[in-house]
């Protein structure tokens, strides 16, 4: 018998989460005013259902009701089904993930199942995961399809009711104050967020939480930024103690490197194995800063193993790099990544074996369904003197067992790749690797950074606009906030391994931009959709950090920095009027904000920025040492003495003799620096 096909219209999009499901029976849409209007037109509720394809669970429900006909069947009937992409579309997903949570007074995820009303697509009854038949206290699916399709049928006016106060709230939510031009901005805010994170900080295994262990980016580099400007040793502590625990961890792959999403425990021992861009470009960051503050080999060898995964295992022939890597293979989550003991032993010489199951668990129970996740458990040097090894030896003897492992694991069946390419989170991890060719002067993290911004640049913006995403040939969707703020930001740390005057003009181009399409003339900030955006049911303005930092954060961040690199005070203005609307929510919560805590702390004391003038290898020692010495959060621009034309305050900086050094911080700057250990001295000083 011929197994039945299926096709919805779904099979023209890009997306490889769409994709997933463009052969389901249920006749999905993507979002499209063919399928709204449809809606409209047969006066039948949507059901939205938002995902992305390395989610464990949304495989699970897709598997248990989207692939199921007898399911199908009632949506097809009942519902004009609507599937989202959360990564493509966070607009939307922002949105609907606010309004679960006021719904059903839970926290959100994915899937996220919503179900809307046809004319104002405003959410009247909703969920997350649910399963086919009734068990874990939530319904059965097919039961509620058929309920939530009676209800819209006979409870109209209650909904309608209840449409209005949820259009209420979520315009409440959303509506900021205008800017307080006569608020003091003060450095309270940065002292109290330290405060939050150390009363939420665990002390036993590094984190801010109990299981789930999520990494939090922004936390660490809050607690980083905060020792540099008052040499907190607490801060210091909080941040490298979570790094360290979780470079040992089983939430960083002890092999291939890089780090999974997130722990389902407290100790970071068992991830969800979901590797995702936008986690591990910032936590590369990260990592390379806690080596220049505290030389602690760890934060090295965790640096160069997680840049090299990437560029291995994550960055496609075109320069871009892809989204994720899935949790699952063979229909198992973290089935790629485990072993068993027989299955190491089988690959290893007696020696390597016995301190490879010392140094990473295998010495110790199964941690994962009977098999091993690898971990450390036991140091280096301890695995040394237990072998009457010296350091090195041991060394050694674990790098080749891990190279065998690794071999054979990459001939395992693979994790699915999303393969398309995100601008936000590209930029994050070109940030990540410019740091990381900065801090190690690794030309293959400058080559691979600068290969995802020229892709960027030649590929995403077109017409002066940037798109969101792209694959399979195709540039899409009108870009976020995110996109812009996050690629100036990326534009700037990569200027300073290698100058290139396009790039700037490319960061001055997507400052005009977000200022035109972005901000909120009115009030301060910026929204995350351009004004040109489709219209929604809500239009955010961005203010605490999520998964990503805040976009209005990066935004007032980016105009700083670049308005004192130029002298241009549109942006200063811009940054601080950013600042003052979101004063009253820093205030409220300041460990929330920590993008915007950046942004508040470079206002207050603006970072210290270095041009140097000069040619060839002179000019590269000159960077190498200002960067080396100091405050690693200072901006060095490295500009050949040739360069013509160069915007604003920049051609004030010219070349005197073989090589000079402007250091400014804010609007007052040194006296021009001609000697090269004048330049360290002085930059130790400051």
């Amino acid at each position: 018998m011929t197994e039945k096909t299926f096709e919805n219209a779904l099979i023209n999009e890009t997306s490889p989460y769409l994709l997933q499901h463009a052969h389901n029976p249920v006749e999905w849409y993507p979002w499209c005013d063919e399928a709204l209007e449809r809606a409209r037109r047969e006066d039948k509720p949507i059901l939205l259902s938002i995902g992305y394809s390395a989610c464990h669970w949304c495989h699970v429900m897709a598997h248990e009701s989207f692939e199921d006909e007898e399911t199908a069947a009632i949506m097809n009937e009942h519902f004009i089904n609507i599937k989202i992409d959360r990564e493509e579309r966070p607009d939307l997903d922002k949105i609907y993930q606010i309004a679960q949570q006021l719904l059903t007074q839970r926290n959100g995820g994915w899937p996220l199942t919503m179900f809307l009303t046809p004319e104002d697509h405003i959410p009247f009854f909703g969920g997350t995961y649910f399963p086919p038949d009734s068990r874990f206290g939530l319904p059965g699916f097919k039961e509620l399809l058929q309920r939530v399709y009676q209800f819209y049928h006979d409870e109209r006016e209650s909904i309608d009711k209840q449409n209005r106060s949820m259009q209420e709230a979520l315009e409440n939510i959303s509506r900021t104050p205008p800017a307080d031009d006569s608020a003091t901005l003060d450095s309270e805010p940065l002292t109290i967020a330290v405060h939050q994170l150390e009363m939420n900080f665990d002390r036993k295994h590094g984190g801010f939480s109990d299981a789930p262990k999520f990494p939090h980016p922004t936390s660490i580099d809050r607690l980083l930024r905060h020792y540099m400007q008052t040499r907190n040793e607490k801060a210091l502590s909080m941040a490298t103690f979570t790094l360290e625990r979780m470079a040992l961890s089983g939430v960083y792959d002890q092999l291939g490197g890089g780090f999974y999403r997130y722990s389902v425990d407290a100790q970071w021992m068992i991830p969800h194995f979901e590797k995702m861009l936008y986690d591990n470009g910032p936590l590369l960051e990260l990592v390379c800063r806690a080596w220049q503050i505290t030389d602690n080999p760890l934060f090295r060898k965790t640096s160069l193993e997680t840049a090299d995964w990437v560029i291995r295992d994550m960055q496609s022939s075109e320069g871009g790099y892809y989204s994720t890597l899935d949790a699952d293979s063979e229909g198992e989550e973290g089935r790629f990544y485990t072993w068993t003991r027989e299955e190491v032993q089988s690959l290893l010489t007696e020696q390597e074996y016995r301190l490879f199951a010392d140094h990473f668990g295998l010495s110790e129970g199964p941690n994962f369904e009977g098999k091993w996740h690898l971990r450390i458990t036991m140091d280096l040097d301890e695995v040394a003197k237990e072998y009457s090894l010296d350091i090195q030896e041991a060394e050694q003897t674990l790098q080749s067992a891990r190279e065998k492992l690794l071999a054979t694991r990459n001939q395992r069946v693979w994790p699915g790749r999303d393969e398309k390419i995100l601008t936000s989170w590209n930029a994050l991890m070109i940030k990540g690797m410019a740091v990381a060719a900065q801090t190690f002067n690794k030309d293959s993290c400058t080559d691979s950074a600068a290969s995802a911004l020229t892709f960027i640049h030649d590929t995403l913006w077109q017409n002066n606009y940037l798109r969101a995403t792209y694959k399979d040939g195709r540039a899409r969707l009108n870009a976020y906030l995110d996109d812009y703020a996050i690629t100036i930001d990326a534009i700037l740390a990569l200027l300073q391994v290698r100058w290139d005057r396009q790039w700037l003009d490319f960061a001055v181009q997507l400052a005009e931009a977000l200022l035109d399409r972005f901000e909120d003339r009115e009030n301060g900030g910026f929204f995350f959709t351009s004004h040109d955006h489709e219209k929604l049911i809500q239009r955010n303005k961005p203010l605490m950090d999520d998964a990503l930092p805040a976009g209005n954060g990066v935004a007032a961040s980016v105009l700083g920095r670049l308005g004192h690199i130029l002298g241009e005070k549109r942006y200063l203005n811009a940054s601080e009027r950013t600042l003052r609307a979101a004063w009253n929510s820093i205030q409220r919560y300041p460990a929330a904000h920590n993008a915007l805590l950046q942004a508040l702390e470079e206002y207050l004391q603006p970072p210290m920025t270095v041009i140097i003038r000069g040619e060839g290898a002179a000019l590269q020692k000159w960077c190498r040492t200002a960067r080396e010495t100091g405050n690693p959060f200072k901006t060095v621009l490295g500009i050949p003495a040739k360069t013509p034309d160069l915007p604003g305050l920049l051609a004030e900086r010219s070349p005197k003799g073989d090589t000079v050094a402007y250091i400014c911080q804010g609007h007052q700057c040194l006296a021009p620096v001609t000697q090269l250990d004048q330049l360290a001295e002085t930059l130790n000083d400051q």
